[in-house]
């Protein structure tokens, strides 16, 4: 398994958007501002990948050494683009599925859904660039290796997903507590993604209001709510079952 790289200093990063395909994150010493700033941001922008500014004793600990106020880490896995991948599973023949996910962090959580998904057969996960999961070889680990056969899309946000999704003929659903409906009775037989909300805070309301139709998972426990990646894995399974023709 590749590890996370890091590139340390001003140079190094910005030759690395010469050779390197996958960044994960870059890291910025909190008042860096110039000529350099405004050129990694625009870089980063391009190419949808999330900055963020941390203080300098952060920074410190990070590398030691002349960091020079910027830190580069380097994916162990590679991204896909949205717009590619959705016409190359159409003309695979398969059937569209993708798992959207909307502020899921934790690394363990995140490991564990692409696992159920690349078992249950999903073509894909989509993450936004800001509020994501790092790719780190913790999360690799809890994907039993997944994260490395199931192709990652991160894409600037959610909503810019779901619209291309919809373009291309993608029924978006959603997983949500306050659904009227129940998860067994939704129609998963058609091209379909659906999004899954980060615990405790859930799905954003602006992106409810995108999707065609929400459910619920049906409970019986006084808890009020299922761990998203257990949640993720039982609704991968009811599509499975229905596009299987195993639904009784």
């Amino acid at each position: 398994m590749k590890k996370t790289a890091r590139i340390i200093g001003k140079n190094p990063v910005l030759d690395a958007f010469e050779e390197v395909a996958y960044f994960d994150k870059i890291f910025l010493q909190k008042g860096t501002h110039g000529p350099f700033e405004k050129e990694i941001r625009g870089l980063a922008k391009a190419r949808n990948i999330p900055i963020s500014f941390i203080p300098k004793e952060k920074m410190n600990k990070m590398a030691a050494g002349n960091h020079q106020g910027v830190i580069a880490l380097i994916s162990p896995i590679p991204y896909y683009e949205l717009s590619d991948l959705i016409p190359k599973v159409f003309e695979e023949g398969k059937n569209p599925l993708f798992l959207l996910l909307d502020s899921v962090t934790d690394v363990r959580n995140f490991g564990a859904i692409a696992r159920s998904a690349e078992v249950l057969g999903a073509n894909g996960i989509v993450v936004p660039i800001k509020g994501a999961a790092s790719f780190s070889e913790e999360a690799i680990k809890s994907s039993a290796g997944a994260l490395l056969r199931i192709p990652i899309c991160r894409i600037s946000s959610i909503s810019v997903a779901i619209e291309l999704l919809k373009t291309s003929g993608i029924r978006i659903f959603a997983s949500d507590l306050n659904a009227k409906k129940e998860l067994a009775v939704m129609d998963f037989s058609m091209p379909s993604a659906f999004i899954m909300g980060a615990e405790g805070e859930g799905i954003r309301p602006s992106v409810i209001r995108a999707v065609d139709e929400t459910f619920i998972i049906p409970q019986m426990g006084k808890t009020d709510s299922l761990n998203v990646s257990v949640a993720s894995g039982i609704i991968l399974y009811e599509i499975l079952k229905q596009r299987k023709g195993l639904r009784q």
